[in-house]
Parts: structure tokens; C-alpha cells; sequence
């Protein structure tokens, strides 16, 4: 899991929607590189930043707010209304748990 890593970044666990995961032409859990500290906003900059063709897709290309219908869940935590520069939990930042990127579902 840790090939690939610079010493100066983390090794983040990612799963995303299968939508998303076509879009950016990558099959089941994706490992990214961020630099600490590690936050929301910093592993959609690395998730961007390596798929740009994701940017706009999770969250808005000017304002960078998270899209309506997009939650972030993160050591069996929901963090979608948590400050995107709030570090996330150790397990995150070492890989040992994911980082969620889910669609919400909405109806009746």
C-alpha cells in the first residue's frame, strides 16, 4: 500500500461512486497522495489534481462548496458539514481506513 509514497505525504484510501470512478477511468479504492495535514479539502485538491477530469464532479469549480448531493464519510463518520480544513482522523491519514466520497440518496 505505501509504494509510491513520498515521505512527505500521506497515503489516503479513497472509494468513490462508480460514476465518478468511469469519469476518471479507475476501478474499486484509488491511494492518493496528500500532503499534511490532511483534510476534506486537501484530499479533493490531490483527488483533482490527479483526475482532473473529476474537478466540478464533488464539489463546485469556483467555490469549491461541496455539491447538494455528494457526503463525506470518514472513519464511520459522516463529515460532510464539517469544516473542509478540519484534520481527519489518524486512520485516515495512515491508510489503515478510507476516506467516502457517496452520492446521497433523496425521495420518498
Amino acid at each position: 500500500m505505501s509504494e509510491g509514497i513520498s515521505p512527505t505525504t500521506c497515503g489516503v484510501r479513497l472509494i468513490m461512486p462508480h460514476h465518478l470512478r468511469t469519469l476518471a477511468a479507475v476501478e474499486g479504492e484509488i491511494l492518493l497522495q496528500v500532503a499534511p495535514p490532511v483534510s476534506t479539502r486537501a484530499v479533493l485538491d490531490a483527488l483533482e489534481q490527479r483526475f482532473p477530469m473529476l474537478r466540478g464532479t464533488v464539489r463546485e469549480h469556483v467555490t469549491f462548496k461541496r455539491r447538494p448531493k455528494v457526503r463525506f464519510y470518514a472513519n464511520e463518520q459522516d463529515l460532510t458539514h464539517q469544516d473542509p480544513d478540519t484534520p481527519l482522523p489518524e486512520a485516515i491519514a495512515s491508510g489503515s481506513k478510507p476516506f467516502m466520497i457517496v452520492g446521497a440518496i433523496s425521495g420518498g
